[in-house]
């Protein structure tokens, strides 16, 4: 049944039937649950890896992943694990709640409101992980 799926969920749905023939342990195998097993790069790393190492007067990481959120949101957000690991790595490189917000919703303007929507929604949910993460 395919109705209403994106690419990316159709894309999980054989990957997850291919791991299944490799391995039956993998049935249970979650996207929500690869992201608990990545952990949040820290700025400095994002940096010497993405940006400053090669040009010492290019873009930030957090800038970077600002622009990172906004191509992600003019696609709609469908790709749901790599936004909500480019927020955490946003949060993690010194963006605020408000720079990301902005950033989303600056989104609305060229991926319109659904995109920006979904975009906020995904975003919030992190952010208010991160709260509880926090306490």
């Amino acid at each position: 049944m395919t109705a209403g799926k994106t690419p990316f969920e159709l894309m999980m749905e054989q990957a997850q039937e291919m791991a299944k023939a490799f391995n039956p342990a993998l049935e249970t195998f979650s996207p929500k649950g690869y992201e608990s097993l990545w952990p949040t790069m820290p700025k400095e790393m994002m940096e010497m890896a993405f940006g400053r190492g090669i040009s010492k007067e290019g873009l930030d990481a957090k800038t970077r992943l600002l622009l990172t959120l906004a191509g992600l949101t003019m696609q709609g957000a469908q790709a749901e694990t790599p936004f909500r690991m480019t927020v955490r790595h946003a949060r993690e490189a010194g963006a605020t709640k408000d720079e990301i917000a902005e950033t989303i919703a600056q989104m609305s303007m060229f991926a319109g409101l659904p995109a920006m929507t979904r975009a906020m929604d995904l975003a919030r949910d992190v952010m208010d992980d991160k709260e509880d993460d926090e306490k």
